[in-house]
């Protein structure tokens, strides 16, 4: 209550000559210490709360009338891997705030079910054996925190070489980022190169626009099955490494600051991180080489 009436104060006084959020944190006894922490994590749970509303919303588009335990078992993956956790209660909660709750429908009326549902496909990767680069491309989407919210990183890399081939950072769940770190691979790609694409069942690897990209190139569409993490564990440890040795774990400023350092890191990675399952090589150097004899 003190911390909510600071604020107020604070808010309405910046306009008036001597009045600073010390001087206000002294009348209610506490620390401009302990008032800024608040607010830093005041900030970063209403961060956290609107990356839940925007999957929400994602899934309700697919799923109208979905309960909130079944949109807490689909997004619950999502959410950890942005490192945000909720509880059912505090869901249900933030459903209310927003009017995301679902209304109980009249007894005795039934109407059509005009959800629509992508296709998904199977695991085409699982036996494959990969010997060269070109050969085999996983995608992911993950999260990055910044002070105005979460931003979205697509990336696709090369299965053999290991190198990150297309990447985007965006800040919108919907598939344009992901098509644009498609396009940026596929650009690279021989004229004669027909891999593997594999990913998890992500709608924005199962939508139309996305699917229709890998056809158009000839792509053979692999997605997972069941335990989604393990099947592509692979992207999943690319965006660890990321995250883990180049940064971006922090709470970034901006999108436009995320942007950059995903771009630097993307150089490092590429072009000067061996790699224990390289030889020590880099994937730059590795992707690089002459593809094998027919």
């Amino acid at each position: 209550m003190a911390r909510r009436a600071v604020r107020f104060a604070a808010d309405k006084g910046r306009s008036q000559r001597g009045i600073t959020v010390k001087r206000l944190c002294a009348l209610c006894g506490m620390t401009k210490q302990n008032f800024y922490k608040g607010e830093r994590q005041r900030r970063r749970r209403e961060i956290d709360e609107q990356l839940v509303v925007d999957l929400v919303q994602r899934e309700r588009h697919m799923h109208p009338r979905i309960g909130g335990r079944k949109l807490l078992h689909l997004i619950r993956s999502e959410l950890e891997k942005a490192e945000v956790f909720i509880g059912r209660n505090r869901l249900f909660e933030l459903l209310g705030e927003h009017d995301l709750l679902v209304p109980r429908k009249r007894t005795g009326v039934r109407t059509t079910d005009s959800r629509h549902r992508f296709r998904v496909y199977k695991n085409e990767l699982k036996n494959a054996v990969i010997e060269e680069p070109h050969r085999a491309l996983v995608a992911d989407l993950t999260y990055l925190r910044t002070e105005q919210g979460f931003v979205y990183l697509a990336l696709v890399m090369d299965v053999h070489s290991r190198k990150i081939v297309g990447f985007d950072v965006n800040n919108t769940l919907e598939a344009v980022g992901c098509m644009r770190a498609l396009q940026m691979a596929l650009e690279q790609l021989p004229q004669d190169a027909s891999p593997i694409h594999h990913s998890d069942r992500g709608t924005q690897y199962c939508c139309a626009a996305y699917v229709e990209m890998l056809q158009e190139r000839g792509i053979v569409i692999s997605m997972t099955e069941e335990n989604h993490c393990y099947e592509n564990a692979m992207a999943e440890r690319l965006n660890g490494v990321l995250k883990q040795e180049y940064g971006l774990s922090a709470t970034l400023a901006d999108i436009e600051e995320a942007k950059s350092l995903v771009g630097e890191a993307v150089m490092l990675y590429n072009e000067h991180r061996p790699h224990l399952s390289l030889n020590f090589a880099t994937p730059e150097q590795v992707h690089q080489r002459e593809p094998l004899a027919a």
